[in-house]
């Protein structure tokens, strides 16, 4: 059974959450490889619609074994929270493990966090609030703490008064109310009780499953053009959710995923700021984001929106080695007579098929081919042969210019309306 890797192929949201709940129905493990709480995975299923921030979407499998793997950053509070939405909704939570080397997503990051956007004034980054930078900040520099240190009450309340010497020091500078460290330690500990033996080693369990020969299912969180290396940095996250990313915050060696799928909306939207070349404005931008319903599933903001990137995504695929596409929300795409879709960008007169760093990207305009609408709904429609032809067109021009095959294709939000 192959390793499958799913990615991010524009700037997030691109339906990650649908795919994976799709997959995981036949899968024996799914591991959320990096990310935190800042994560906005929406399912839709039989069960209900769900908004997933760190659980991974494999949990309505109650036979697959649901890993937040070490390359996450984790709110314990946050995560216990999301169970109890699960449970109350009649999902056995059951199969949720917590890496034990996951780092610790504590109440001074969420407290740095909004700090940090705040001073940054109108250089914001748009960040989610969810302390999910500082976190890794502290990891990269050996200050995080992981989540198995919770098993050692007082080493643990130690570490955190020691920590927040310094953190509250820049609190206080710019005139935030400092923290307590009783108070921080307790909330921390208290959900860590409530999670009990969910916290384990998970490398026995992952390298088991490889053994075996069992399915797995790695989820990632953002997209490629959010990656802290090859993404508009700085307008980017704090990890990395590539798949090269997903061998690493999983535990898994990379010669094991045999299958990467790039997720791609059928347009390209994005929260947070930094260039977006094809981005509408006005009622143009208005008009697809009511009727696609595009807003955060994390943070509620309204979702920035533009015509399908094929530079972006061909920049993703060149990362990631797409062995197929997913494609999502085509069904949002049925009302426009002409459909522009980005082949290229025009930079200082020269045009190029590259991605280039983010101040360059800034100037980039967009080269579009316009491509015929299909004037319908996709309603009804049960296979890729039942497709209209306009729509079958526009699909085939997104293999062509990406690279890389389309393998699903998304006609709705449930998990049935998707298109083998």
């Amino acid at each position: 059974m192959p390793v499958t890797a799913v990615v991010g192929a524009q700037w997030g949201d691109e339906g990650k959450g649908k795919i994976t709940d799709y997959l995981a129905q036949h899968a024996d493990v799914v591991i959320r490889y990096q990310g935190g709480s800042n994560a906005g995975h929406t399912v839709v299923n039989e069960h209900g619609t769900f908004k997933l921030h760190l659980v991974p979407s494999g949990v309505f499998n109650p036979n697959a074994l649901c890993i937040v793997g070490p390359g996450t950053v984790v709110d314990l509070p946050a995560l216990v929270e999301e169970l109890a939405m699960l449970e109350k909704a009649g999902i056995s939570t059951a199969n949720v493990r917590v890496a034990d080397r996951a780092h610790l997503v504590l109440p001074y990051h969420i407290a740095l966090d909004r700090l940090d956007e705040r001073e940054r004034g109108r250089q914001k980054l748009g960040t989610t609030g969810r302390g999910v930078g500082p976190a890794y900040s502290d990891k990269v520099a050996r200050h995080g703490i992981q989540v198995y240190e919770v098993r050692d009450e007082r080493r643990f309340r130690e570490r955190v008064a020691h920590e927040l010497l310094t953190k509250n020091a820049i609190l206080e500078r710019f005139g935030d109310a400092p923290l307590d460290p009783t108070e921080v330690a307790d909330q921390v500990l208290t959900a860590a009780a409530r999670l009990g033996d969910r916290i384990v080693d998970t490398l026995p369990l992952v390298e088991d499953a490889v053994a075996r020969d069992a399915s797995v299912l790695l989820e990632g969180q953002l997209g490629a053009m959010r990656d802290l290396d090859w993404g508009i940095y700085p307008f980017v996250t704090s990890s990395n959710p590539l798949a090269g990313g997903a061998a690493v915050g999983a535990g898994i060696p990379p010669r094991y995923i045999t299958r990467v799928i790039g997720v791609v909306k059928a347009y390209s939207t994005a929260v947070g700021e930094g260039p977006f070349p094809t981005e509408l404005q006005g009622a143009d931008a208005d008009r697809l984001r009511e009727h696609a319903n595009e807003y955060g599933a994390t943070t509620g903001r309204p979702r920035r929106v533009g015509w399908f990137d094929a530079v972006a995504s061909r920049h993703a695929h060149r990362l990631n080695a797409f062995t197929e596409i997913a494609v999502t929300k085509l069904d949002m795409l049925g009302e426009y007579d002409l459909i522009p879709l980005c082949v290229a960008y025009e930079i200082d007169g020269r045009r190029t098929t590259d991605m280039p760093p983010t101040a360059i990207l800034e100037r980039a305009r967009p080269c579009y081919d316009e491509l015929a609408g299909w004037g319908c709904g996709l309603a009804g429609v049960t296979d890729r042969a039942g497709l209209p032809k306009n729509a079958t067109a526009y699909l085939k021009r997104i293999e062509e210019t990406v690279g890389a095959p389309i393998g699903m294709v998304g006609i709705g939000p449930e998990r049935t309306a998707t298109l083998l």
